[in-house]
Parts: C-alpha cells; sequence; structure tokens
C-alpha cells in the first residue's frame, strides 16, 4: 500500500518502506502541516492495522523538492533558527508535478530532463513550481503548506509584521491565528460565501462583487506566482495547469493566461474541462498551456511499486 504523507520533514527526503521507526518519525511532522498529515496517519495506522503482512510505502509530497537550490531553499533567518528548527523551504504538491511533468512530457514529446516548465496545481492547495532540467527549481509554498497562492480557504502567504502585530498588539492569540490563516481565510474569507471557484464565477455573472473580488485577487495571485517561477528559468517551454481547479474551471485559466503576455502566454484558450491531458493552446503559440488531470493517487502507485522493485 503506498499513503500519501505531505511532509516529511528534514529527515524525511525519500518515498520510504514503513516501519516501527519510521512511524515515530512522522509524528514528529505531523505539526508541520496540520490539515493533511495527522489524518494521514490515522488512515495509515487503520491500514496496517488490518494489513499488517503487506508492504506499507510513504510517498512525501516534499520529496520532488529536496533538491531545491540553496537559494530558493532558504529563509533570511538566523542559522541558529535554520539549524536547531529546521526552517527552510520544503515545498509540497510533489506527486502532483511528478505526475503532470511526465505528462507533459509525453505530450511535448520531449524528455523530462530537456524541460523548463512553470507548473501550476490549483485545488484546494494552491502552488506554482518551476521546472528546470526535470527538476524542481523552486515552489511558492514553503515551510508549511500555508505559504505561496491564495488558496480555498488558506491564506497564502501574509507578512509577517502583520501577524506579529495581531499577536503583540492585539492580542489575538496564536492559536486564533493559525485558525483563521488555515481555515477561514482565502477565497471563503475573500467572498463571504464559498471557497469555490465554481460557485464564485457563477456569482459574479450574477453580480456579486465579492465574489468577483475573490477571483481577482486569486488570479493575480496566480499570475505573481507563475512570474516569480520563471525567474529561475532561462526559457518557458509550457505553463501547466493541474489540480481541480486546474483542470475543470477554464475561466481561471483563461484570466490567468490573459494577463502574462510579457511572458508570450495569450487567452483564447480552449474552454474544456479536460479528462486526459492537452494543449489547451492555440497551434503555434509561443508557449503552448497545458492542462493535466491531477494524478496523485497514479503517482503513489508509480512510486510504490518503484521502491518495492528496488528497496
Amino acid at each position: 500500500m503506498g499513503h500519501r504523507i505531505v511532509h516529511g520533514g528534514s529527515e524525511l527526503r525519500s518515498h520510504t518502506l514503513l516501519d516501527d521507526a519510521v512511524r515515530v518519525r512522522l509524528n514528529r511532522v505531523a505539526d508541520l502541516a496540520p490539515l493533511h498529515v495527522p489524518q494521514a496517519l490515522t488512515v495509515l495506522d487503520a491500514a496496517r492495522d488490518l494489513l499488517p503482512g503487506v508492504p506499507h510505502v510513504a510517498c512525501f509530497d516534499t520529496v520532488f523538492h529536496a533538491g531545491l537550490p540553496v537559494a530558493a531553499r532558504e529563509y533570511a533567518v538566523p542559522s541558529s533558527w535554520r539549524d536547531k528548527y529546521g526552517l527552510r523551504r520544503y515545498g509540497f504538491h510533489g506527486l502532483s508535478y511528478a505526475w503532470a511533468l511526465a505528462r507533459t512530457a509525453e505530450l511535448l514529446g520531449r524528455c523530462p530532463e530537456q524541460l523548463h516548465l512553470v507548473m501550476v496545481h490549483l485545488g484546494g492547495g494552491c502552488s506554482a513550481c518551476a521546472v528546470r532540467d526535470g527538476r524542481s527549481a523552486d515552489t511558492t509554498m514553503g515551510f508549511t503548506p500555508l505559504e505561496g497562492l491564495v488558496m480555498s480557504h488558506r491564506s497564502g502567504s501574509t507578512d509577517p509584521g502583520a501577524l506579529t502585530w495581531l499577536l503583540t498588539r492585539k492580542s489575538v492569540s496564536a492559536i486564533e491565528i493559525e485558525d483563521t490563516l488555515n481555515h477561514r481565510s482565502g477565497l471563503l474569507a475573500l467572498s463571504g460565501t464559498s471557497d469555490d471557484t465554481r460557485d464564485l464565477v457563477r456569482s459574479r455573472a450574477a453580480g456579486d462583487e465579492r465574489a468577483a473580488l475573490a477571483l481577482d485577487v486569486f488570479t493575480h495571485q496566480c499570475r505573481r506566482g507563475i512570474a516569480g517561477m520563471a525567474a529561475s528559468l532561462s526559457r518557458l517551454d509550457a505553463l501547466v495547469f493541474t489540480g481541480e481547479i486546474g483542470e475543470d474551471q477554464p475561466e481561471v485559466r483563461e484570466e490567468v493566461c490573459a494577463g502574462l503576455s510579457v511572458f508570450g502566454l495569450t487567452g483564447g484558450l480552449r474552454p474544456l474541462v479536460a479528462e486526459r491531458p492537452e494543449i489547451i493552446s492555440e497551434p503555434g503559440a509561443r508557449v503552448p498551456v497545458v492542462v493535466v488531470p491531477t494524478g496523485e493517487a497514479q503517482q503513489i502507485n508509480v512510486e510504490t511499486r518503484a521502491l518495492l522493485d528496488h528497496p
């Protein structure tokens, strides 16, 4: 059995066959991704109890980014924090990116190692990633899955000075800040009604100004993330969308690309809901725009079989 574990922390930097020692190490990283890891460990423990004779493999979203260049990895904080607490940028959505990279390479008829891509995973959680020569060169998520783009009900990047101001000047507790940023922010907070872009597109068409604001902020932050990732590349071979929003929300893709003419991207994309990897930009586009349906479960299958075949 293969299990998706969002965060491997500084200790677990490759997909790993589970044993009791690894399970103890997983407890130490659970609070780094509180929306994901504790629940995943509950399922993992139940599966190990039900199927004790079956090998279990932990597949980490952070593995895809394990080789991030130092300049993209390090925070500008004291070395004591980096060394003692492991403060660094880990990156996430790695299983999704690994699957999308392989499918994009097949679609373009090139090897992954030949490609310079910006990939965008848009779903409940959202991030962008620069892939240079088939490897992660930068990504918008950092120490936790809270950094980076605006998400469904997560804030994305927020001025840390604003947070310390709330903590020290306005007596907002750390628990309330953490809960608000993870559960009551993002599209939900901006719109006041929904964290689902499908709802927001319909509401905007009906004249809802807050829904329009939420989509404007969301697509603006996507463009900022894509532009930032392009800074780690020497060319842009394609822009790749994946994740639930990325694959089935044509309006979001159109608004993101229409605002990126500086990178040779344009609107006029085919407004499909992707059922297979497809190029949705016009033939001959300077930068192809690709949609790849989410494949995290399929990538877990690939990684689990590879590890069991070559432990």
